[in-house]
């Protein structure tokens, strides 16, 4: 039996790599819908303001410096004269633990301290973590070095895919070969393992499968004091 891809486990990083309009945000989206946002908290920054990340069921909409105290989805909107506030409030996500972040644009965090120490130690410190780009030249080199997985879409400049080419073996097959639309190149770092993705879920399932997740966790808690 041919070997299937593995998703990220609970304590992971991956970076999801495209240019606008490939998929890259339902993908990540997708991962985090299948991530422990029910055992531990996840802070989303939403750095562009996209549709599908505010339409997440359930989450809850924060400022900047809201630490979360329960499980569940936390939308973060930062502006972008808030560097000063984005660093202590990444330090006290770090200093928390426990907690998951996920990021649409990794370059808006820049080379930040805090936001690297959540890259290099993030791991020891229980901070999962999915870090998106559409400009894999323009960031930390850490996203790369610290993910465990990646998932690559289509991206238009050579500087990128040569920044990609660094970390994933690939011989120039994924700058070379055209993959039909919304499908990805997606790379176990662990197993050393290269596939090809077909497009995730559509929007709408992606958001209902949240919605269930959480409804359903409702509905057994709900059980579980009715017994008591």
């Amino acid at each position: 039996m041919a070997d299937l891809p593995r998703l990220p486990n609970n304590s992971q990083r991956i970076a999801v790599i495209g240019r606008t309009g490939s998929g890259k945000t339902q993908a990540a989206v997708w991962q985090l819908s299948r991530r422990n946002f029910l055992s531990m908290p996840w802070v989303v920054f939403n750095f562009k303001g996209d549709e599908l990340i505010d339409s997440i069921p359930f989450a809850d909409h924060v400022e900047v410096g809201h630490i979360p105290k329960r499980a569940g989805i936390y939308i973060v909107h930062p502006l972008p004269g808030q560097l000063a506030e984005m660093q202590s409030y990444l330090w006290a996500l770090w200093g928390r633990e426990n907690v998951g972040l996920f990021c649409d644009e990794g370059y808006m965090m820049g080379d930040d301290e805090a936001f690297l120490a959540c890259l290099t130690q993030g791991r020891s410190r229980r901070i999962p973590m999915i870090v998106l780009t559409q400009r894999p030249a323009w960031i930390s080199r850490f996203v790369f070095t610290e993910s465990q997985f990646y998932q690559v879409f289509s991206l238009t400049d050579r500087r990128d895919w040569k920044t990609v080419s660094q970390f994933i073996p690939d011989d120039g097959r994924m700058e070379t070969t055209v993959l039909p639309e919304f499908h990805s190149w997606y790379y176990d770092v662990g197993k050393n393992k290269l596939f090809v993705l077909a497009p995730v879920p559509s929007e709408d399932e992606i958001l209902g499968s949240i919605r269930k997740r959480f409804e359903d966790y409702a509905a057994a808690n709900r059980k579980r004091v009715k017994k008591i």
